[in-house]
Order: C-alpha cells, then sequence, then structure tokens
C-alpha cells in the first residue's frame, strides 16, 4: 500500500483510470448486492427503466446522478439499501424502429410474420439494452445489476399476466368498440397521455350542404359548415346546431345531401353546438371525433368509418377510396370546388393531437379496444392523499398528480402491435370459423392450455382457440415496475417483503401522468400498499441557450462525451449543484464547435483541488493511520484546528439534514464552499506553516485533524463524487480493496468541537487577510518584495486572537512583520502615508513609503483612474438618455446603474490614493 501512496504524490489525477478501475470493482465485489437477511433498516428505490431505444440522453443522466446521490448516503447511514436496475421494452419505439428497418430493405412486418420479427426486436434489444447498461455503468450507478430486469422478463411478463386476470375477474376490464387515438405511423391506439397537442398553421374551410325538400328532391337552399377536416365528410351522419339558434330553428329535422357520396343526412339539434364558432352549423362524422362520438350516442346515430388504419381512405370514402388522408382533403376541397360548394377558406391556427411516438397527427378512430376502468382504482389513491401517501418533493405536484386523478377517463390499454405483453384472450372459435368478429366470445387465463379447459366447458370440444393478437400497452407492465420487479404475486419472495414499498421515486414532471400516478394505482391495486413513500420530482435539463433539449431541435448534449472529457465524477457533479431547488429545471452549458462545457470543467477543477490536497496530505503523512482524538489531543489543539474541527461538524449536520430532505443541489454546494474554501485554501495552508517550521509541537496532532478532515470530505463527498473518493480514501488509509467506502458510515458529528464564536472570528481574520492581500496588490507588491502591517483596535477580544495567530497571518499575507496595536497606543499619523482599509473594528494599515517605487506606482492609478472615468462618462450618457431609460430592459438599465455606483466608489478610492501619494 505504501507503493500506491507514493503513487499517488507522483501522479496527475486521470478520472478515466480510476472510473474504470472502481467501477470493475465495485461489481466484481457485488458491493450493491444487498441481502434482505441482513440487518439494517430497508431503504429501497427501483429506477425509471430507460428504453431500449438507443443511448442514454443528458436526462437520463440527471436522474441518475440523483438517485445515485440518494442511494449512496442512505448505504452511508446504515440502511439495508437496494437499488434495482433495469429497462422497458417500449412497444411503439421499438416497433417503429424496426418497421423503419424493415422499410429500408423493401420488406414490412407482415412479409417476415411475428416470429421473426419478435426474433428481430430481442437482438435490438441485446445491443440497445447493453449500450444503455454499459452506459448506466459509467456514470457510476451504485445498483445491484445481479437483480437487473427487464419489462418483458419471463418473470414479469407472468405478473402482468396475473394482474390483468385479477382485473378482469374484478369486472375492471372490458372489450368494447370506441372511438380511440389512432396513430396511422405505428398503425396502433395510444392513449391519451400519448398524444402531444401542437399548435399549427393550417385552415378553416366552409362548404355548403344542399338541402332537401320533404319528397327529397335538392333545394335551391344550403346550409354552410366550417371544419379543419374537410376529409371527414365522407363519414358525416348529421349536421347539428344549436337548438336556441334562432338563425336555424326551422331547419331541425330536414335533410341535407353529403357531396359525393350521396347520402342524406337530418338537420339535429344539440346543446352542445357552439354559437359563436364558424357558422354556428356543424358536420357530425361520429366514427372519426370525439365530440361527434358523444353526439351521435345521443342521438342514435350511425357511425360511418372512412379511414383504414394506414392513415388512408377505406371503401366508404367511394372516390376517394385508397388515397392518403391529406391528399384525399386536397382533392375533396378542389371538387367542393368545382360543384361551387366551396365557400371560403380562412387561415387558422389551432392545436391538433400528434402522437407522441409517431410524430403524426393522430386520427380519432373507431375500434375494438381493450380498455381498463379507472374511476374505482384512481378513487383508492384519491384516498390516500390526505395521508400523503406518496409525499411529493416539492408538494406542488400533488395537485397535479390528484387533478389527473380527478379527471381520468378509461384508459385504452391494447396496442395493435406484436412487441410487447400479448394480451392474454383467446378468442373461442367453431372449427369451421377462421375470422374473429365483434361478438366473439373469449376466455381470459394465464395460459393457452387452461384457456382451452375454461372453453371446453363452456363450449364444448368442438371448438379451437385463436389468441389475441394485440399487446398491452407499455405503460401497463411499467405501472406495475415498483413491486413486479421485486417478485410479485409472489409476496413471500424475500425481496417483496423486505423492499416493498419502494422508499422513494426519483422521475421527472413529464410522466407524473404517464407513470407515477399508473403505479400507485396499480400498488394500490394488487398490494393495499402506494408503492413509494415519497415521490421526489425532478426538472430537465436545458441547454445552454435555456431551451428544453429534445431530438427534435437537436440540442441534445450526449451525456458520454461529457464523461470522456472531464470524467462521469465531474458532470454528476456539476449536474446536481446546477440544482437550485427541488423541481427546478437546471441549465448546463456547452460549446457545440469545442465540445467543452465551463460547468463540468469546474467540477473537474474541484475533483483536481481534492486530488492534490491529498497529495499534500500524504506528502506530510509521518505516522499510522489512526487519527482519533482522544481527550489529550483534544487539549492541545490550535485554534485553526479546533476551527476546522467546528465548520466540519456543522458542514456535517448541515448536509446530512439536506440529504434527508431532498436537498441535494444545495448540499452539494456547501460542501464545495467548504472542502474548496475552508479546507484547501485555509486550513491546509494553516498546516503548511506547520509542517514547514521544524520547532512545531505536537505535529501528529495537526496531522491527525488533517487526516481525520480530508476523510470526513471524502466520505460526505462520495454520494456525489464516488470513483474519485473512492480512490482518495483507499490511499489515505491504506485500506485493502474490498474494504470499500462505499459500505462505510456516514461519519459522527461531535457539537462538542461546533464554536460558532470561533467561527465568526476566523471569518474575520480572512476578511483581514484578504484586505491586506488586496492592498499589496494596489501597491503592486510582489511575493518577495515583503513589508510590514499594522494592524490597530479597541477591540480587546480580536486583539488577543490575532496575536496569537501572528505568525500565520505574516505568512499568509507575505508581510515583514505584522504589528497590533490597540487605538490609543499608537499615533495614527505615523501612518498618513500608508495604504489602508477597515474591517468592522480593526483598522489596517500598510506603509509605502521605504519600499514601493512611487512614481512607477502613480502611474498605474493615473492610468487606472483615466480607464475608470471613461466608463463613467459612458455611463452617465446612457442613463442621462431618457429614450434608454424607457426603453431599455430594465434588468440592463439596473445593470447600468450598479456599475454606476461601483465605478464611482472605485473612482473615489484611487483619487484618494493618488493623493496620498502626491504628498510625497
Amino acid at each position: 500500500m505504501t507503493e500506491m501512496n507514493d503513487q499517488l504524490s507522483l501522479e496527475n489525477y486521470s478520472p478515466f483510470a480510476v472510473e474504470k478501475k472502481w467501477q470493475e470493482k465495485w461489481e466484481s465485489l457485488k458491493a450493491f448486492s444487498p441481502n434482505p437477511e441482513d440487518d439494517g433498516e430497508p431503504f429501497c428505490i427501483v429506477i425509471p427503466p430507460p428504453n431500449v431505444t438507443g443511448s442514454l440522453h443528458m436526462g437520463h443522466a440527471f436522474n441518475t446522478a440523483l438517485i445515485d446521490v440518494v442511494v449512496r448516503f442512505q448505504r452511508l447511514l446504515g440502511k439495508n439499501v437496494l437499488c434495482l436496475p433495469g429497462t422497458d421494452h417500449a412497444s411503439i419505439a421499438v416497433q417503429t424502429i424496426l418497421e423503419k428497418q424493415l422499410k429500408s430493405e423493401g420488406k414490412t412486418s407482415e412479409d417476415i410474420g411475428r416470429d421473426e420479427f419478435l426474433k428481430r426486436a430481442w437482438n435490438w434489444k441485446e445491443q440497445s439494452g447493453g449500450r444503455i447498461v454499459s452506459q448506466l455503468k459509467r456514470i457510476g450507478y451504485s445498483v445491484d445489476w445481479t437483480r437487473e430486469r427487464f419489462t418483458l422478463d419471463q418473470k414479469l411478463n407472468e405478473a402482468v399476466i396475473e394482474a390483468f386476470n385479477i382485473l378482469y375477474k374484478k369486472n375492471l376490464i372490458y372489450r368494447g368498440e370506441y372511438l380511440v387515438n389512432w396513430c396511422p405511423e405505428s398503425q396502433s391506439a395510444v392513449s391519451d397521455l400519448e398524444v402531444e397537442m401542437q399548435e399549427v398553421n393550417g385552415h378553416l374551410w366552409h362548404f355548403k350542404y344542399p338541402l332537401l325538400s320533404a319528397s327529397g328532391e335538392l333545394l335551391d337552399k344550403y346550409l354552410e359548415v366550417a371544419t379543419t377536416r374537410p376529409e371527414t365528410l365522407l363519414g358525416d351522419t348529421a349536421l347539428a346546431v344549436n337548438p336556441d339558434d334562432d338563425r336555424y330553428k326551422e331547419f331541425i329535422g330536414v335533410k341535407v345531401k353529403v357531396p359525393f357520396v350521396d347520402r342524406e343526412i337530418p338537420i339535429i339539434a344539440d346543446s352542445h353546438v357552439d354559437k359563436d364558432f364558424g357558422t354556428g352549423c356543424v358536420k357530425v362524422t361520429p366514427a372519426h371525433d370525439p365530440n361527434d362520438f358523444a353526439i351521435g350516442k345521443r342521438h342514435n346515430l350511425k357511425q360511418i368509418n372512412v379511414m383504414n388504419k394506414d392513415g388512408t381512405l377505406n371503401i366508404n370514402a367511394g372516390i376517394f377510396q385508397n388515397l392518403d388522408r391529406y391528399e384525399a382533403r386536397k382533392k375533396i376541397i378542389k371538387e367542393l370546388d368545382n360543384l361551387g360548394l366551396l365557400t371560403k377558406i380562412e387561415d387558422y391556427t389551432h392545436t391538433v393531437p400528434f402522437s407522441d411516438r409517431g410524430k403524426v397527427p393522430i386520427e380519432p378512430l373507431l375500434s375494438t379496444q381493450w380498455f381498463l376502468k379507472m374511476d374505482d382504482i384512481s378513487q383508492g389513491c384519491l384516498n390516500e392523499i390526505d395521508s400523503k401517501k406518496p409525499s411529493f418533493i416539492p408538494p406542488r405536484w400533488e395537485k397535479v398528480y390528484k387533478d389527473w386523478l380527478e379527471n381520468i377517463n378509461d384508459w385504452c390499454i391494447s396496442r395493435q402491435l406484436w412487441w410487447g405483453h400479448q394480451i392474454p384472450a383467446w378468442y373461442v372459435l367453431d372449427e369451421s370459423q377462421d375470422s374473429i368478429e365483434q361478438n366473439t366470445p373469449y376466455i381470459i387465463a394465464r395460459n393457452e392450455e387452461d384457456a382451452l379447459i375454461e372453453a371446453n366447458k363452456k363450449f364444448g370440444l368442438n371448438i379451437k382457440l385463436v389468441r389475441d393478437k394485440d399487446v398491452l400497452d407499455t405503460w401497463f407492465s411499467s405501472g406495475l415496475w415498483p413491486f413486479s420487479t421485486l417478485g410479485w404475486p409472489n409476496t413471500n419472495n424475500p425481496d417483496f417483503k423486505k423492499w416493498y414499498p419502494n422508499s422513494v421515486l426519483v422521475t421527472g414532471f413529464d410522466i407524473i401522468f404517464f407513470w407515477v400516478a399508473r403505479m400507485t394505482m396499480m400498488g394500490n391495486t394488487f398490494t393495499n400498499n402506494i408503492p413509494f413513500k415519497d415521490v421526489y420530482i425532478h426538472g430537465l435539463v436545458r441547454d445552454e441557450n435555456n431551451k428544453k433539449m429534445s431530438k427534435s431541435s437537436g440540442n441534445g448534449i450526449d451525456p458520454i462525451l461529457l464523461i470522456d472529457k472531464y470524467g462521469s465524477d465531474a458532470l454528476r457533479f456539476a449536474l446536481i449543484r446546477e440544482v437550485a431547488g427541488a423541481g427546478q429545471d437546471i441549465r448546463l452549458d456547452f460549446d457545440r464547435k469545442k465540445d467543452t462545457s465551463s460547468t463540468v470543467e469546474a467540477s473537474r477543477n474541484f475533483a483536481n483541488k481534492l486530488w492534490n490536497a491529498t497529495k499534500f496530505v500524504l506528502i506530510n503523512k509521518t505516522f499510522s493511520n489512526n487519527y482519533s482524538l482522544n481527550e489529550s489531543d483534544v487539549t492541545s489543539l490550535e485554534l485553526c484546528d479546533k476551527w476546522i474541527l467546528s465548520k466540519l461538524n456543522q458542514v456535517n449536520i448541515k448536509v446530512a439534514a439536506l440529504l434527508k430532505e431532498y436537498k441535494l443541489g444545495e448540499s452539494a454546494k456547501l460542501l464545495y464552499e467548504f472542502t474548496w474554501n475552508d479546507f484547501c485554501d485555509w486550513y491546509v495552508e494553516f498546516a503548511k506553516q506547520r509542517f514547514n517550521n521544524k520547532e512545531t509541537k505536537n505535529r501528529q496532532i495537526s496531522e491527525k485533524v488533517l487526516i481525520k478532515v480530508l476523510n470526513d470530505i471524502l466520505v460526505m463527498i462520495h454520494p456525489f463524487m464516488p470513483h474519485i473518493t473512492e480512490e482518495l480514501w483507499h490511499v489515505l488509509q491504506q485500506k485493502p480493496d474490498n474494504a470499500l467506502l462505499s459500505l462505510q458510515k456516514w461519519p459522527i458529528h461531535e457539537n462538542k468541537f461546533v464554536d460558532n464564536k470561533l467561527d465568526n472570528s476566523f471569518r474575520q481574520l480572512f476578511e483581514i487577510i484578504r484586505l491586506i492581500r488586496n492592498l499589496r496588490a494596489e501597491l503592486g507588491l510582489k511575493p518577495s518584495e515583503k513589508g510590514p502591517v499594522y494592524l490597530i483596535s479597541d477591540n480587546d477580544e480580536l486583539i488577543n486572537f490575532l496575536k496569537t495567530l501572528v505568525d500565520d497571518i505574516q505568512t499568509l499575507t507575505k508581510s515583514s512583520e505584522v504589528f497590533i496595536f490597540k487605538t490609543n497606543a499608537v499615533d495614527k499619523k505615523e501612518f498618513a502615508k500608508s495604504f489602508s482599509g477597515i474591517i468592522s473594528d480593526l483598522e489596517v494599515y500598510l506603509p509605502f513609503q521605504d519600499f514601493v517605487n512611487i512614481d512607477a506606482l502613480k502611474e498605474r492609478l493615473t492610468k487606472d483612474l483615466k480607464k475608470v472615468t471613461i466608463e463613467l462618462d459612458n455611463l452617465n450618457k446612457r442613463l442621462s438618455n431618457k429614450n434608454f431609460v424607457d426603453k431599455a430592459p430594465k434588468d440592463i438599465v439596473d445593470e447600468c446603474r450598479f456599475k454606476l455606483n461601483e465605478g464611482s466608489v472605485q473612482q473615489e478610492r484611487i483619487t484618494k490614493k493618488l493623493e496620498l501619494l502626491n504628498l510625497e
């Protein structure tokens, strides 16, 4: 281990070697594979499973960093922690990718068949899922890879089948023909939550329907409608007006003729119609619009579907059959114009529902689907909200969650795909039958063998079974994730008994609807427990222009690129340190020409600072690793030792409290400030003076304090920067590789060291040292040029404190001597030729007469004064310009006023110094 010690003292920090070493070591030692039989309060996070659709993005990296800080901290608290990883099969996304691959080969999924398609899908999963897992490992995720799950694993599939059967037996699942959101790109139904509303610039087309006489003859009268989807007129089964609209009362009950399809339809009255929209008369297409579907139900209208599942028009569209929906729209408009029925075209901006996965406008389509009744299971979760089950951090997201549960619709859970959990429904056909109809009976079972036994009982032996081709919505299996991964439905599984409910869910606000609520409903339904105690909602990672990252915008940042450049510890720390409060978005700066980030680079510099501080400790370490302070040591501590131990224990208490409250960004900032400023910049400097002085007493005590503070810093920073801290801790403590920092205990805080009064004294000391350094800089003194410093005050307590540290002040300020006097003990006229400053009730004087080049100093200050004066003139001109003050953004005007004030102070300070120098 001495060899490692020497090696670290010579080498520079290389994050890549360090991170690779410990990622492999943690996995080989199964460091994060807990035993449910072990002691320790259980703590569990089942990670949000990334989709197996390619690579991780910055949002994944952010979520991973947040989760890993939480679990590593809880592990250091001594809890029995399980962080369970996995990936999601992402039905629609993967199917879309594979369909595009097949298209490039000139094939379709039907050409190769279901079995071959699924073989391709599993190959894709192995490639993409393996890539995602390797990326998660590179971030340093302290998860139990031995328990890794995939939503299509055999055991998880069994859980899905069991859940479906339970829900069906409770009469919560039903099959029926309803209007659904149809994605022509993926040719599947999608849920309301998978629909993204986008504002588009379109048109509002006005056209006429010819009125018919009672005998069915065309009249020379018309009713005009306005619509954004003229192609749907081919499926119209009524026109509707508001019953209170005086313009149309006489037409209620009269019929019109639908152009092109020669269909006579009635004019009906329905209060749903908005008198002020368009013409006040609307076309009703029950098979292609949710509002029209409701009107059709109320008036018993026929439902006519005019569209195929690929977005082309079907046989009911007549002469427009087989045309794409948008091509048909153009031709219908042209033909309406030719017939003299098109009256007006308006530019119209409106919102259009798009498929979140297919990225095309969805088509409301009448389709036979499987549905899950939501009212009862959502009410069960609503009943738990007042008990803070779950508890949302930040709390404002509870209202969003509650609103969604209160306004829920039945969930269309079937998808017309092959990749996914196939619905456990078997249709019962006569041996002579080949097709499944709307009313074909079916059996719900766990497997085909059970289904056949049940079917034989009900329908006899001369039957055959055909399984439903559809699969379940991906979110159905994801809804079971917190407990299916732990062995449910086997509630005696040791993992389930130990770690369910989960402790916390860490996720983004954008999937509260998609996922969080579905997990609470499923968990409450199947286990009588909300599946997690806390829900920590984080924001988005925004780009350098504060815009949301997205594939369509092309502004994403590859986390692996930044890890390759700076290391994963630097990226993790940068992301977390940017969090200003729970739930807030963060901004990550990025130079796209150079592929660099100053934010991540700053975190890399912090890692370097920690590395070099450890090298300093190792170089000066002269005794054993026993760094515990006994009573004798405590009584022999010097003031700076007492100060750093006071700060250390205060930081320990604050950071632990912040992490328990999920204030991760605040805790990262606090550790950064303490480590960089208090420890590296100040305490290490104090230590250098002691180690450089052969006459230093109690060197071992100084070493003990230095090692103890560094050790505790490494433990506290470990959740944020696990690799470098693991490496430095091992070298510092000379521990074998299997004794991991990851599995140590959080440092014990010792209140006996906390001394707020001493903290304040040192805070003032640092201000004094900074002032002296600034005055030396103003005098243009080089480090080798030493001069005396005079400190004058009436504060006896401060004077005594400073006298105790006079040697440190002298060394840290490069002074030849430091004189400390009470005010009444000196004649201040002696300091007439001095640069000076005041810190609270202490005056600082640096004489310049005997060792400063006065002429050179005058010349430099004169240049500075000229520069400041020019800048002040420019600022005054801008602020005296009423046009600028009235029209410029307020923050720019305020910034000008701030600069003017600062510059005026600087001008006055330089002028006084020049006056002082001119007394020579």
